[in-house]
């Protein structure tokens, strides 16, 4: 035991002296650092936990399982029971504070609904703890800045979920940006299609099933009786434990414009929408959201517009996309998917081919196992990701507060000209619940 709290400890200094910088900086570079330390052989196995085991939680297992899953944690104990079968030798919990207590611990994922995020991230970071967490990164603003503040002082690999931010086409997009193929960018669409899966209930006796721990699924959340219209997948479209369709694909879709344009905090959100289904969650199915950014450095002001529901920029048509990103350039136009480009260039304007900068991981994960291992950055790390999140959830926080325009004081964290607004930024956890 106290062999994994030295290496962890090792780990940890090498970080803090090679990629760690101060929060609410701009995002890690990422050309490849100088391994800071050699202290755990590239054949020995890392020892991980998983929050989390089904679903989205079992992607994120697959994706790393050539390590050593030393602890599975899960609500639902039959879920927890055939992940077990995969992983006989790992210790089972259903409460995810047990698994913190280990100190034989390299990494830990966090892969719960987006309620249980910071809380489970936050305690881990604070343990020195590397984390691999889902997105949203968080449920709230201020649990996006709190974790992007924690991961800083922790100096430990981090990772959001956002796993297309490690494909060679959003690498391709992002260097073609950033060497000016369409020239300065000012405006940028995003869109993506579908919204509301559910029409949801609430039920007044909770009843949840035996073998559910349902109060540690809650967390700190308000109480809600159990309802399957808010269990498991479900819970994505209720404002108690999720963030919509925004919440859902705003940190993969958005994530290219953020990155290739050198994006942090907005000066300004204002969301429209439409509920746009039956029902009492409140998610809406239809929403448009215009975020405002100043000028960066040499680059120009942006306007950038997210869509989803079947709401798409005018003339969005003709490129025949359900889902994309179109950045309008001065000399032509860019339009990107998951995994496509395509160039739009102005009469007597030619695209230039670009030399490829960007590293090309094996995977988002193996990124950051490899940063676990030799101190080298993630893509996704916390500093890039805390204020990606923040930029999504200020549109929901606009949303709620009846569609209105917010100043956003980034330093501050605060809204200038919409006090209601503080409730959303940061809102009261459950009894018993701390960040």
């Amino acid at each position: 035991m106290s062999n994994s709290v030295d290496r962890r400890e090792f780990l940890k200094k090498a970080l803090i002296a090679g990629t760690a910088v101060p929060a609410f900086t701009g995002a890690l570079p990422l050309m490849p650092l100088e391994a800071a330390s050699k202290s755990k052989s590239p054949n020995e196995k890392l020892n991980l936990a998983s929050i989390g085991v089904a679903a989205r939680a079992y992607a994120n297992i697959s994706g790393t399982k050539t390590e050593n899953f030393v602890a599975l944690c899960d609500i639902d104990s039959k879920r927890l029971e055939i992940a077990s079968k995969e992983f006989p030798k790992a210790d089972k919990y259903d409460d995810y504070r047990k698994v913190l207590d280990r100190n034989d611990l390299d990494g830990v994922l966090v892969s719960t609904p987006d309620h249980m995020h910071a809380p489970a991230a936050a305690a881990a970071l604070r343990k020195g703890l590397p984390v691999y967490c889902e997105k949203p990164l968080t449920h709230s603003v201020y649990e996006a800045r709190v974790l992007t503040d924690l991961a800083a002082k922790a100096g430990v690999a981090t990772q959001m979920g956002n796993q297309i931010h490690a494909t060679d086409n959003y690498r391709k997009v992002v260097e073609m940006v950033q060497s000016g193929v369409i020239g300065p960018v000012r405006r940028v669409h995003v869109w993506v299609g579908g919204g509301v899966r559910i029409e949801g209930e609430r039920s007044k006796e909770n009843n949840p099933p035996s073998y559910v721990n349902y109060d540690q699924w809650i967390g700190p959340a308000p109480f809600r009786p159990y309802n399957e219209s808010h269990f498991h997948f479900n819970w994505r479209y209720w404002w108690d434990f999720g963030n919509g369709q925004l919440g859902d694909f705003g940190c993969h879709y958005m994530d290219l414009p953020f990155w290739a344009l050198k994006l942090k905090y907005p000066k300004t959100v204002v969301a429209v929408g439409e509920k746009g289904h039956g029902g009492v969650n409140e998610c809406p199915s239809l929403m448009k959201v215009d975020y405002e950014y100043e000028a960066r450095e040499d680059l120009p002001p942006v306007h950038m517009t997210w869509y989803h529901g079947g709401w798409k920029p005018k003339g969005a048509e003709v490129y025949e996309k359900n889902s994309a990103v179109l950045f309008e350039g001065d000399d032509g136009r860019l339009l990107a998917d998951y995994g496509t480009n395509k160039v739009f260039m102005e009469a007597g304007k030619e695209a230039k081919p670009v030399e490829p900068y960007l590293t090309r991981p094996k995977s988002h994960h193996i990124e950051w196992l490899d940063a676990i291992r030799n101190g080298t950055p993630t893509g996704s790390n916390f500093n890039y990701a805390g204020p990606l999140t923040e930029t999504v959830l200020l549109g929901n926080v606009s949303y709620r507060v009846g569609q209105k325009k917010l100043e956003w004081d980034a330093d501050n964290l605060k809204v200038t000209n919409v006090p209601e607004a503080a409730q959303y930024i940061k809102r009261e956890y459950r009894e018993g619940w701390t960040l």
